[in-house]
C-alpha cells in the first residue's frame, strides 16, 4: 500500500462517530442494528443459495437478483461491523489505511448496486417491450459481459480515490461525521488543496449513480410507453406488476441519497443525527429490505424459499436398529 502523507498531518488516525447526541443509549440502539445485520446475512445468503441450486431460476432476472444480493452483502460487511464496534465497545479509532480501505469497498459496492439495479431495469424493459426476443437478447454471454462491464467501470473510477487521498495532509480535525469512512467526509478534514479530489469525486458520482439513475428513468419511460399500448386493462396490470419489486429496489436505494443531497444543499440546518440517520438509511436499509421485497412480490421466489426451508426441516436423521 502507498504510504499516507503523514509528514504534516497532525493525526495518525480518524475517529468515526456513532449517533450524535444518543451516546448514552448506544447499547440499546445496537440491538436493532445487530438484528438487521443478521437478517441481511440470512436473507441475502438464502437468495444466492437458492438461485444457485435451483436450475429453474437460472434466468436473467434471478441472475441479476443474485448479483444484487452479493452487492448487498458486501455493503453490509463494510458498514454494520464498524457501527456495532462503536455501539458495543466505543471503538472509534481507524488508521488512515483502514479508513481508506473501508471507504474504497463501501463506494465500490455502492456503485455495484447502482449498476446492477440499472441492469435489472434493462431486463424489465426487454421482458415487457420485446418479450419474444428476451431469451435471445439476454443470453448467458451477454449477462457475463454486463457483469464484467460493471466491475471494470466501478474499479476504474474507485481505485484512484484512495490513491488521491494519500497525498493529503490532515490537520483540521480527525473526527468523521459518520459511523464509517466516506470520501466527502474525509476530504473535509484535509488542510491540503482538495480541488482534484472534489472534482474527481463529483465526476465519479455523476458518471456512475447519476448516470444510472437517468438511464433507469429512461427505461421506465419506455416501459410505460409499451404498457400503455397494451389493449386490455388486466394485461397492463400484469406487465406493471412484474416491475414492482424492481421499483422498490430503486426507491430504497436512490431516495435516501437524493433526500440527503437536497437537505445538504437547500434544506434548513438540522441536528447532525438527522443527516447521519439519512446516510444510514441509504447504506443499511436496501440490504435488509431487498430480500424481503423480492420474496414477498415474486411468487416463484416464495415457492423456492418455502421448498428450501421445508426440505431442510424435514430432513431428520434416520436411526438404524441392528438385530
Amino acid at each position: 500500500m502507498l504510504p499516507v502523507n503523514g509528514t504534516n498531518s497532525a493525526f495518525s488516525t480518524f475517529l468515526v462517530t456513532g449517533l450524535p447526541g444518543l451516546e448514552s443509549v448506544h447499547i440499546w440502539i445496537s440491538i436493532p442494528f445487530c438484528a438487521m445485520f443478521l437478517f441481511t446475512l440470512m436473507g441475502n445468503v438464502s437468495i444466492m443459495t437458492i438461485i444457485w441450486q435451483e436450475e429453474t431460476l437460472h434466468v436473467p432476472m434471478y441472475t441479476f437478483l443474485a448479483m444484487l444480493a452479493f452487492s448487498d452483502l458486501g455493503l453490509s460487511f463494510f458498514t454494520f461491523p464498524t457501527m456495532l464496534r462503536i455501539f458495543w465497545m466505543d471503538a472509534r479509532e481507524l488508521t488512515f489505511s483502514a479508513c481508506f480501505t473501508q471507504m474504497f469497498f463501501i463506494h465500490t459496492f455502492q456503485d455495484f448496486e447502482s449498476a446492477i439495479i440499472l441492469a435489472m431495469a434493462f431486463d424489465r424493459y426487454v421482458a415487457i417491450s420485446h418479450p419474444l426476443h428476451y431469451s435471445s437478447t439476454l443470453t448467458n454471454s451477454v449477462i457475463a459481459k454486463i457483469g464484467l462491464a460493471i466491475v471494470v467501470r466501478t474499479l476504474s473510477v474507485q481505485v484512484p480515490l484512495p490513491l488521491l487521498l494519500r497525498r493529503l495532509c490532515f490537520c483540521h480535525s480527525n473526527i468523521l461525521s459518520h459511523s464509517y469512512c466516506l470520501h466527502p467526509d474525509i476530504i473535509k478534514l484535509s488542510c491540503s488543496d482538495t480541488r482534484i479530489n472534489s472534482i474527481f469525486g463529483l465526476f465519479v458520482v455523476l458518471s456512475t449513480m447519476g448516470l444510472d439513475f437517468l438511464l433507469i428513468l429512461l427505461s421506465y419511460v419506455l416501459i410505460l410507453n409499451t404498457v400503455l399500448r397494451i389493449a386490455s386493462h388486466s394485461g397492463r396490470l400484469k406487465a406493471l406488476n412484474t416491475c414492482i419489486s424492481h421499483l422498490c429496489a430503486v426507491i430504497l436505494f436512490f431516495t435516501p441519497m437524493i433526500c440527503l443531497s437536497m437537505l445538504h444543499r437547500f434544506g434548513p440546518r438540522l441536528p447532525s443525527h438527522i443527516y447521519v440517520t439519512m446516510a444510514n438509511m441509504h447504506f443499511l436499509i436496501p440490504p435488509v429490505m431487498n430480500p424481503i421485497v423480492y420474496v414477498v412480490k415474486t411468487k416463484q421466489m416464495q415457492d423456492k424459499i418455502l421448498k428450501f426451508f421445508t426440505k431442510k426441516t424435514s430432513e431428520k436423521p434416520k436411526v438404524t436398529f441392528i438385530t
